[in-house]
C-alpha cells in the first residue's frame, strides 16, 4: 500500500508556524505576542460572536446548502456582484482548481508567495510554473503575463503574502487582458488594509476571480470563512465542484453575516493596523519591505530567517520564518501588526537582535 502514496507528498506539504503554547511552555513566558499568523489582535466582532452563539442552537441541523443568506449579504456589499464562499480561501482555491485544472494542466504563480496555491495545484495533477517577482518584490507584468499564456490558471496575491506588496490596478488588467482564457485568481486576502480598489475589473475582465477571507480584519480565522467574486459564467460550474455546503458551518455562516454588517469593528481593526504598521516600519532596526497589509516581512541578513525566529521566541515574540516560501531568500521573517503590547514587545526584540 504504500507505493501507492501519491509521489508528489514525499516532500511537499504546507508549513505552519510553531505553536504559542510551545513557547510559552519552553522559554517561561505566561503570554506570547502571536505575531505570526496575520491574525486580528482585536478578535471577533461582538456582533459575529453572538450570532455564532445564536446559531449554535440548530447545531443538530445540517446548513443551508446554498448558504443564501451569506452569499447575498457578500453580493449586497460588493455592488450586487456574485459571490461564493469555502471552508477559507484555501476551499475557494481548491475548488477553483477542480473546476479548471487536469492532471497535467499548467499553472502560473508570482513568487515568492503563498504556498498553498502551489500545493493545491499539484494536488490536481497540475505543473506549477513560478514566476519570480524583482529585487524589490513588484511584479513585473510581462514577464508573468507571458507564463500564463497557456496555463488554465494564474494566482496573484495582492497585497502579496509574505512580502506585503501591492500590485497596481492598471497591472492587474494589463494582465488579465492579455492572459487569453487563462484564469487570473486574484488573492486579496489583506485588501482591506490597502488603499485600493480592484473589484471594477470584475466588469471587464471576465477571466478574472477575486478571492477573500473573513480571517484578517474581519477576525474570524478560527471559523474557516472564505469567499470569492467571479464572473456569472463561472457561478454553475463552480457550485457543482464545491465540497456539500460550501465546506462552511451553519455557525461560521452565521458569525460570518453578522461581521460583514459590523464596519466599526472593521474600521478599527483596520486604524490600528495602519498606524502599528507604519510605527513598526519606522521603529524597526531593521530593514522592512513597504507593506499594505497588516503584517512587515523584516530582512534579519546575516541571521537565517529560523535563527531570527527562534531568536524572537526566547523573548516572547511568535514570528513566522520566511525559508519555506517559494524563491525567497532565506533571511526574511514575517511579523504580525498585533496587540499595542505585542507591537512594542517586538520592537524591544528586534533591538536586542540587533546587538545580540
Amino acid at each position: 500500500m504504500r507505493t501507492r502514496v501519491r509521489p508528489y507528498l514525499a516532500d511537499t506539504g504546507y508549513v505552519y508556524a510553531e505553536q504559542p503554547g510551545a513557547i510559552a511552555a519552553r522559554y517561561g513566558f505566561d503570554r506570547v505576542a502571536r505575531l505570526a499568523s496575520n491574525e486580528n489582535p482585536f478578535g471577533p466582532s461582538p456582533a459575529a460572536l453572538e450570532a455564532a452563539r445564536a446559531a449554535l442552537v440548530e447545531a443538530h441541523r445540517y446548513p443551508d446548502a446554498s448558504m443564501t443568506a451569506l452569499r447575498a449579504a457578500l453580493a449586497a456589499a460588493h455592488g450586487d456582484r456574485p459571490a461564493v464562499v469555502g471552508n477559507g480561501m484555501d476551499g475557494v482555491i481548491e475548488t477553483v482548481l477542480r473546476v479548471f485544472c487536469e492532471a497535467g494542466d499548467r499553472v502560473a504563480v508570482s513568487t515568492p508567495t503563498f504556498s498553498f496555491y502551489g500545493l493545491a495545484a499539484r494536488a490536481q495533477g497540475a505543473v506549477v510554473s513560478n514566476v519570480p517577482r524583482r529585487d524589490d518584490f513588484g511584479v513585473d507584468a510581462g514577464e508573468f503575463s507571458d507564463t500564463c499564456r497557456g496555463a488554465r490558471v494564474a494566482f496573484l496575491c495582492t497585497p502579496n503574502n509574505p512580502t506585503g506588496t501591492g500590485t497596481s490596478v492598471e497591472d492587474v488588467r494589463a494582465i488579465a487582458e492579455s492572459i487569453g482564457d487563462c484564469l487570473l485568481f486574484l488573492d486579496n486576502a489583506y485588501v482591506e488594509f490597502s488603499d485600493r480598489d480592484y473589484l471594477p475589473l470584475l466588469d471587464d475582465c471576465e477571466n478574472l476571480v477575486i478571492g477573500r477571507t473573513f480571517s484578517k480584519i474581519y477576525g474570524l480565522a478560527g471559523l474557516r470563512v472564505g469567499y470569492a467574486l467571479l464572473p456569472e459564467w463561472l457561478l454553475p460550474a463552480y457550485c457543482r465542484a464545491a465540497t456539500p455546503f460550501s465546506g462552511l458551518s451553519s455557525v461560521s455562516a452565521a458569525a460570518a453575516v453578522a461581521a460583514l454588517g459590523d464596519s466599526a469593528h472593521v474600521e478599527r481593526t483596520r486604524a490600528h493596523v495602519l498606524e502599528w504598521r507604519a510605527r513598526l516600519e519606522a521603529g524597526s532596526p531593521l530593514p522592512c519591505a513597504p507593506s499594505e497589509a497588516n503584517f512587515l516581512m523584516v530582512d534579519v541578513a546575516p541571521l537565517g530567517s529560523d535563527k531570527a525566529v527562534t531568536a524572537l521566541a526566547r523573548a516572547g515574540v511568535l514570528a513566522r520564518s520566511c525559508r519555506s516560501f517559494p524563491d525567497l531568500a532565506d533571511h526574511y521573517l514575517r511579523v504580525s501588526v498585533g496587540a499595542d503590547w505585542e507591537n512594542e514587545r517586538l520592537l524591544s526584540a528586534l533591538r536586542a537582535l540587533l546587538s545580540a
